[in-house]
């Protein structure tokens, strides 16, 4: 049988346990919660705009994401 995602047996993350995330530009683009993080104890989804500024605030949980340049 195939899980969904938030299963434990998927290792992902819990939701909002961070505060400060560095993403790169392979994870464009960018949403809170993260695909990495349990959906179920978490709030709706949202795209954040990142790409001009390279900062970017989660109005629901106050996550704050950072753009990391490519070397």
């Amino acid at each position: 049988m195939k899980l969904r995602k938030g299963y434990d047996s998927e290792n992902l993350e819990t939701a909002n346990a961070q505060t400060r995330y560095q993403v790169s530009r392979d994870d464009l683009p960018l949403a809170c919660p993260t695909p990495e993080m349990y959906l179920w104890n978490s709030h709706p989804k949202v795209y954040l705009p990142i790409e001009d500024t390279g900062e970017a605030k989660c109005p629901y949980c106050g996550a704050q994401f950072f753009l990391k340049e490519d070397p």
